[in-house]
């Protein structure tokens, strides 16, 4: 599918932390709208992408100049307390307009200037280590929570198509563990997955996020029944995946490699 890229100067980018994520202060988005367009995903639900009435995936609006409001509300904000950012709740900020752009480095060069108390990046993008110099600046005020849904590239295949290969996320959990960067893999939502899964996770991190779509899409499930997925597990044959109780299969598997402190679930393992 083709994007469709509009630039325009937003005037705000920090947005006050709600729901799922009112852990943080804020919540900081690099773009509107999200070429990966994974089919599960809960922002096709919502406003910004129900008001556009352009398909989910197909457009992208890039925030130019977001580093000069992000450094103005930035340090507006440190002086009223503590700061928190999760960047992205409703994009990807390393999508593949950001080799371009570059919006989303040039935000976490203003974070680098000016701290926050904590940062994570949620990506599935193994772009996100071309930014390791910044993120190092960072040290332990960052995290990188990397999406991995799944050990099966087939599976992503069927449900995030435009999304990057399973093999290139690992492989970026790789360099980000080696170059000292503060880690987890977010298995978000829960996809289909082998029983090698947990082993594999546990070479490359000491965190592993599990989250699905009746805990994690902010409206117990509905949002993501009226995508219609429940017909999608049934095209292949997975049906008993998609379920409240599916999650619980994936944290048993992952209690086999990984300690109790070390497995979260959902809105805790984003917390900051």
């Amino acid at each position: 599918m083709k994007t469709s890229l509009v630039h325009k100067v937003p005037k705000t980018l920090l947005n006050k932390g709600t729901g799922f994520l009112d852990g943080y202060t804020h919540t900081l988005n690099p773009y509107t709208g999200c070429a990966f367009g994974c089919s599960y995903c809960y922002v096709r639900q919502m406003p910004v992408s129900l008001f556009r009435q352009e398909p989910w995936g197909s457009w992208v609006d890039v925030k130019q100049e977001a580093s000069q409001v992000l450094a103005k509300e930035l340090k507006r904000a440190k002086t009223k307390g503590k700061v928190t950012i999760f960047m992205s709740s409703s994009t990807d900020p390393y999508q593949p307009v950001e080799y371009k752009e570059q919006i989303t480095r040039s935000l976490l060069e203003v974070m680098g200037q000016h701290p926050p108390d904590f940062v994570l990046v949620q990506t599935r993008s193994p772009l996100v280590t071309r930014d390791i110099d910044l993120l190092q600046k960072l040290g332990n005020r960052v995290r990188v929570s990397m999406t991995v849904e799944t050990d099966l590239d087939e599976i992503r295949k069927q449900f995030s198509p435009s999304a990057p290969p399973i093999a290139g996320r690992l492989r970026a959990l790789k360099q980000l563990r080696d170059a000292g960067i503060p880690t987890q893999a977010a298995i978000a939502p829960v996809l289909p997955s082998s029983e090698n899964f947990a082993a594999v996770l546990r070479r490359l991190v000491q965190r592993v996020c599990i989250d699905d779509y009746f805990m994690g899409d902010g409206s117990e499930g509905k949002r993501t029944r009226r995508l219609g997925m429940a017909s999608l597990y049934q095209q292949i044959g997975k049906e008993d995946w998609y379920s409240p109780e599916a999650y619980k299969r994936v944290a048993e598997r992952m209690k086999a490699h990984f300690a109790e402190n070390e497995i979260w679930i959902s809105q805790a393992g984003f917390e900051p």
